[in-house]
C-alpha cells in the first residue's frame, strides 16, 4: 500500500502553485514551488501539509479577505467527490484540502463567520474536522453555535463535519479537552445524526460515541440503552460500533443495554493445541461451552492473547471472536488460529503468553503457550 504522505505530492504542489497563479496577481510561483519541493520528500504527511500551508501564508495576500477569497477561488467546482479523488485542473480537492484547511486555522480565528464558511465549502470537497478544532478549542459555544444547523445540511460532508469535527478524541487532531471532561453540548447534534440517511454520518456518529466511551463509560451505555429502544437496523449497527470498546471490556451496564446478562455456562478450555509457536505463526486453541442456564441465552464471545512485555509481564489485548444462543444444555465447540505476525503497532518477546475467554464481560480459562523469536544474526 502507498504511503499516505505520497498523497500530498509535488505534483499537487505544482497543480495549488497553477491555482493560485491564474488567481492572485503577482503570485510567485517559481519561489512558491522552490520553498516547498526543496524539502517535500523528507517529510511525513502532516509535515508536508504544514509546510505547504506556511508557505501559503507567506506567498498569498495578508488581508484576510482577500487570502479567503484566493483560497475560495481554487476550490474544485465539483462537490460531493471522495477524499481520494485528486485536484486537476479545474481545481483543489481531496489531500489538497489539508494545507489549506491549515491556512484558514491558522488565519481566520478572529473571524468565525468567514472562517466557517469557507470551512463549509471545503470539508465537500475532502474533510475540515481537523481545522474547525482550534474554533472550539477557543470559543466552544460560538463554533457550536455556527455548526449546529448543518445537522440538516444537503451535503453528507458538512453534516459528518458537525459530528467528526467535534469528537473529543479524533485521532490525529487536537484533543478538545472542554468535550473530554464534559461532552453534554454534542450529544443533542449527535441524537439529530444518529438516524442520518447515509452509513458515512452514522459511522462517524459511532466513533464520536466510542471516543465518549473512553471517559464516560457509564453515559454510553444509558445512550446505548436509550437508542436501542425501537431502534431499526441502521441504529443498531450504529451502537454496536459506539459501544465496541466497552463491549470488549466487559462493562455490566453496556451489555444490559444489548441484552446481555451474566452468562450461565460451564467453559472447557482455551486448550492451547500449539504450546510452542514460532513468530510469524499462529496459536492455536479450542474451547467448549455448556449451556446452564434454564432458557436461551445470547452470547458474546471475545478472546484474550496476554502479550509479554519487554519487563517480563503479561498485558492482555482483547480480539472479537463470534456471537452465538445457546439453548438449555446446548454445546457450543470452537476453534481459533491467533496469528503472531508483524504489525507494526506491537513488539513481540520471546517467552511465555497466554490466551483466555471473554463471554459476556466474564473472563474464563488461562492457557500458556511460549512464543520462539528468531535468534538474531551474530556479527564476527
Amino acid at each position: 500500500m502507498e504511503p499516505f504522505k505520497n498523497k500530498i505530492s509535488s505534483d499537487l504542489v505544482r497543480c495549488i502553485a497553477g491555482h493560485f497563479e491564474r488567481r492572485c496577481g503577482g503570485f510567485d510561483r517559481a519561489g512558491f514551488e522552490s520553498e516547498i519541493l526543496s524539502g517535500l520528500e523528507a517529510l511525513e504527511l502532516k509535515q508536508r501539509a504544514r509546510l505547504i500551508a506556511d508557505v501559503i501564508e507567506r506567498h498569498l495576500p495578508k488581508d484576510l479577505g482577500e487570502r479567503f477569497a484566493i483560497l475560495q477561488s481554487v476550490l474544485h467546482p465539483m462537490t460531493e467527490v471522495a477524499f481520494d479523488r485528486g485536484s486537476d485542473e479545474h481545481g483543489i480537492r481531496g489531500w489538497g484540502m489539508m494545507p489549506l484547511g491549515m491556512v484558514v486555522a491558522d488565519c481566520g480565528l478572529e473571524d468565525y463567520g468567514r472562517s466557517f464558511a469557507l470551512l463549509k465549502e471545503m470539508t465537500k470537497r475532502a474533510t475540515a474536522e481537523f481545522d474547525v478544532r482550534p474554533f472550539l478549542d477557543k470559543d466552544q459555544e460560538k463554533a457550536l453555535a455556527i455548526m449546529a444547523p448543518w445537522v440538516r445540511d444537503e451535503s453528507v460532508h458538512v453534516r459528518r463535519l458537525v459530528s467528526e469535527g467535534t469528537r473529543p478524541r479524533l485521532p490525529w487532531g487536537m484533543r478538545l479537552q472542554r468535550l473530554v471532561e464534559d461532552p453534554s453540548p454534542t450529544l443533542p447534534l449527535l441524537e439529530t445524526l444518529r438516524d442520518d440517511p447515509e452509513d458515512y454520518v452514522r459511522r462517524s456518529v459511532a466513533n464520536h460515541l466510542n471516543d465518549i466511551a473512553k471517559d464516560h463509560p457509564d453515559l454510553v451505555a444509558d445512550i446505548a440503552a436509550s437508542w436501542l429502544r425501537q431502534a431499526d437496523k441502521n441504529r443498531q449497527k450504529l451502537v454496536r460500533h459506539a459501544c465496541r470498546s466497552l463491549i470488549k471490556q466487559g462493562h455490566a451496564a453496556t451489555l444490559a443495554a444489548f441484552g446481555l446478562n451474566p452468562p450461565e455456562i460451564r467453559v472447557a478450555g482455551p486448550r492451547i493445541t500449539t504450546p510452542k509457536v514460532t513468530y510469524g505463526d499462529a496459536a492455536d486453541f479450542e474451547i467448549e461451552i455448556v449451556s446452564t442456564g434454564r432458557n436461551p441465552q445470547e452470547l458474546v464471545l471475545d478472546y484474550l492473547v496476554h502479550f509479554k512485555k519487554a519487563n517480563g509481564t503479561l498485558a492482555p489485548k482483547v480480539f472479537k471472536w463470534t456471537r452465538a444462543t445457546l439453548a438449555p444444555g446446548e454445546r457450543l465447540s470452537l476453534m481459533r488460529s491467533h496469528p503472531i505476525r508483524p504489525i507494526t503497532t506491537r513488539v513481540y518477546y520471546g517467552g511465555t503468553q497466554a490466551v483466555s475467554l471473554r463471554v459476556n464481560g466474564q473472563d474464563f480459562g488461562f492457557s500458556e503457550f511460549e512464543l520462539v523469536m528468531p535468534e538474531e544474526p551474530r556479527i564476527n
